[in-house]
């Protein structure tokens, strides 16, 4: 009981700290105190009431930053997690459900690709296509594929067997039916766990990228850019980091927490 209790508190924390960057990260879509890219004379300042994360090197209003920045970041890992989602769940169906060569050859080019950090391989796909915001969703939307296809491919294998697709097989329910209609919707716990992986393993690759300069380039909003601007000032103006530190913060915890519940 004491473990339960436990277990439901870490996913309301989990939660609540999504939650927080969600809000700004939606709100920053349509919303903030002043233009982000605006530069002022009020260079370096900190925290105070008209600007409660303080000014940037540039004047820029950090918490107008950090919310532009949120929502840039937010929306390129829901970009790159859904290309592999959607990619990685046809694979995977495929796979795992005919077996065979096919299957063989994917896994193994499937292993490989796994074998490599996700963001030494999104290194390596932005020095052949470029630095930039949409090259990045490519770049983590493909090397997100395999790990997807990897979790259905087995869940698949696993669900073929079982005596509910013998009987749509039996009612005369194609191939494409049994795989998407049967035996998909019954991969949605794993499923989901694997969105909350994914998504925080976005968020990192996405800030590391742009913290890089390899991701979204100045003068865009983004959390990674703005912790790549802050370490010069880390001693002198250490509020610089201090949001777009804390953002990323939260959302790692958060859904590492959501996803430990969901297993």
């Amino acid at each position: 009981m004491k473990k339960q209790n436990q277990k439901n508190w870490s996913l309301i924390f989990g939660i609540v700290l999504v939650s927080i960057v969600c809000v700004f990260a939606f709100v920053g879509l349509f919303w903030t105190p002043y233009e982000p890219t605006a530069m002022s004379i009020l260079k370096n300042k900190p925290p105070s009431f008209a600007h409660p994360f303080g000014t940037d090197n540039l004047g820029r209003d950090i918490l107008s930053r950090v919310m532009d920045g949120a929502s840039t970041t937010f929306l390129i890992s829901v970009i790159t997690v859904t290309i592999g989602l959607v990619a990685g769940t046809v694979v995977g169906a495929f796979t795992g459900y005919y077996g065979g060569i096919i299957d063989e050859l994917l896994m193994r080019l499937n292993d490989t690709l796994t074998s490599f950090p996700s963001i030494l391989l999104a290194l390596v796909f932005v020095s052949v296509i470029g630095t930039g915001k949409y090259n990045i969703i490519l770049a983590l939307g493909v090397i997100f594929i395999p790990s997807f296809a990897r979790v259905v491919r087995s869940e698949y294998i696993v669900q073929k067997e079982l005596d509910y697709v013998r009987n749509a097989k039996l009612l005369g329910a194609g191939d494409l039916r049994i795989m998407f209609v049967h035996i998909l919707p019954n991969t949605k716990p794993i499923l989901l766990s694997s969105l909350t992986i994914g998504f925080n393993n976005a968020i990192l690759a996405e800030a590391g990228m742009s913290y890089l300069s390899l991701g979204v380039q100045p003068p865009d909003a983004s959390l990674g850019e703005m912790l790549s601007n802050a370490q010069t000032y880390l001693l002198n103006a250490p509020w610089f980091a201090l949001a777009p530190g804390l953002m990323i913060v939260f959302t790692v915890l958060g859904f590492s927490l959501i996803s430990e519940n969901l297993k």
